[in-house]
């Protein structure tokens, strides 16, 4: 008979992250049966949620924007590569002034709390957390994102980007741990779940499956990825939650071999080879090329000998992820870099990023598809003139109307659309953070709308199906594509006027007309068939 053993599931070594001080208050230590206990107040609870997710909406790690940064100095960087890489650079130093967050998309709030059992809080924690988020979310520019549903189908944005996502855990000790993330949409909708066997477990089997399973990532999560994969889970659910956690660099000081007790394990020869696999997909930072993912985490966990789970999941160039923590000492968030101008060379300062192709939106639209139609799929342009907004629940309203026979808003017809939802508006400034949202999700409505003279030219990021590349073909469309995650430069320095059109009780998801100036962006999806990442699936 086996004897029994604890071995810690996840035994991650101590890291030394820096952090700074929020405050020394609010916390005390006190006796409690012959031992000292942590006596943290809600108050101390709402302060370091407030804090940290103020920080990570504006900033990012050091290590993030260095591995950007490299990118500039790769020869066997594409120039998209570079082009993204800068735009990303020069986003960080823009928000950096605490103004216009990072994304547009300022994402679902999650913490992950690790609770000593000598710090003593009074209970209700989730509470008091969601109160530091609510303040935040609050007083920023940052975006509701949150819907709540009302019945099974009518749902309403929260208008606080309450409720959270909140996991609470007990451990030893007299210390309060915690992971925050800011996760956007359009990364959480790439994690992804493969119910698979013993069969794939073998080299030649696995580094293929997991090769194939990337590619489907696509670019509309804004690469470059910090890209995660988990290999077993004792369930499903932990499979995805080890992905969620790796992904976020959380996992980092795992070891590097299993043992008979079923620790987890990283295994980085795994990592180096998928890293190479990415590299060799050609998708690149978004528009071809050699960063497609800037890292690979790759952990093994142990599995039921019937199930072998596959999680999949990405952090993407939006890096929400900050440590936080409370002890004897005070109330502390993880150090983020406030001068992310520094990593920009100075051979890049006061170049020019707009592309040669100038489009003018300010005429019939039939004559910018005929500009559209004189240059390939890859041709980088530059928009001046009119768009106007409209995204998920804008396009299901305006297909209601044309299934009541009404047709299409003349503004559809005579502008290009942008599929976005922007941040809030920060006083004095033309726009709030302003950035693209994932154009597949449209995708359904895109020959219905072309058919009716709609949705001509569409802007937005990532890939697109191909039944619109059809629809193209067909109708005489385009789609552009925009640069993932610079949402505070493109607010910056592209935005000049965003007036509310339809739907104001949608939010962020009211229908906009934008004034825009050299906004850039990418022929992806042409009039004649042309689809740039389907070329690039075939040449690879």
């Amino acid at each position: 008979m086996a004897e029994f053993r604890y071995v810690e599931p996840f035994p991650v070594a101590k890291e030394e992250t820096p952090y700074r001080k929020v405050s020394s208050d609010l916390v005390s230590v006190l006796p409690f049966d012959g031992q000292e206990v942590l006596k943290v107040g809600p108050e101390a609870l709402t302060l370091v949620a407030r804090e940290a997710f103020r920080d990570v909406s504006f900033l990012y790690r050091p290590a993030h924007l260095a591995q950007l940064a490299a990118i500039l100095d790769d020869p066997e960087a594409s120039e998209n590569d570079r082009g993204v890489a800068l735009a990303l650079l020069r986003n960080a130093e823009v928000a950096s002034g605490f103004v216009l967050p990072m994304c547009q998309d300022t994402g679902t709030a999650t913490i992950e709390g690790k609770k000593g059992q000598r710090v003593w809080t009074g209970g209700r924690d989730e509470e008091a957390l969601s109160r530091g988020i609510f303040d935040t979310y609050a007083k920023e520019s940052l975006r509701y994102s949150q819907t709540v549903p009302l019945t099974m189908y009518d749902e309403a944005n929260s208008g606080t980007n309450l409720p959270a996502q909140i996991d609470l855990y007990a451990t030893g000790g007299m210390e309060y741990h915690f992971l925050m993330i800011a996760k956007g949409g359009g990364s959480a909708n790439k994690t992804s779940l493969f119910q698979e066997t013993k069969a794939v477990l073998n080299p030649a089997s696995l580094l293929k499956y997991l090769s194939e399973k990337m590619k489907t990532l696509g670019t509309a999560a804004c690469p470059p990825y910090h890209l995660a994969f988990v290999i077993g889970g004792t369930s499903a659910e932990a499979c995805l939650k080890t992905v969620k956690l790796a992904s976020a660099k959380a996992l980092d000081g795992l070891p590097t071999s299993g043992n008979d007790q079923g620790q987890a394990f990283r295994d980085v020869e795994l990592e180096t080879q998928l890293l190479e696999a990415a590299r060799n997909t050609g998708i690149g930072a978004q528009f071809g090329g050699k960063y497609f993912a800037l890292d690979v985490r790759v952990v093994r966990l142990p599995r039921h000998g019937a199930s072998c789970p596959i999680g999949m999941g990405v952090s993407c160039s939006a890096d929400r992820n900050i440590l936080a923590k409370i002890d004897r000492d005070g109330i502390w968030v993880e150090e983020l870099e406030r001068n992310p101008g520094r990593f920009i060379p100075e051979r890049y300062r006061g170049v020019p990023a707009r592309p040669k192709v100038s489009i003018d939106l300010n005429r019939p639209m039939k004559e910018i598809l005929a500009e559209l139609s004189l240059y390939p799929v890859a041709t980088l342009v530059a928009l001046t003139g009119t768009i106007v907004v409209a995204r998920d629940i804008a396009h299901a309203k305006l297909k209601e109307r044309l299934d009541r026979g009404e047709g299409l808003p003349q503004y559809l017809k005579d502008h290009p659309v942008y599929y976005a939802g922007p941040a809030k508006t920060p006083e004095g400034l033309p726009s709030g953070s302003f950035g693209p949202t994932t154009a597949g999700r449209m995708d359904s409505y895109v020959d219905l709308f072309q058919s009716q003279g709609g949705s001509m030219v569409m802007i937005a990021k990532g890939n697109r199906s191909a039944q619109v590349t059809e629809a193209c073909r067909k109708h005489g469309g385009f789609y552009l594509g925009s640069v993932g995650g610079p949402a505070a430069l493109l607010a910056k320095e592209n935005i000049r006027k965003v007036e509310l059109i339809e739907y104001p009780e949608l939010g962020m998801e009211a229908v906009y007309r934008l004034e825009v100036v050299d906004f850039p962006a990418a022929i992806l999806v042409d009039d004649k068939g042309n689809d740039f990442f389907q070329q690039l699936a075939c040449a690879g």
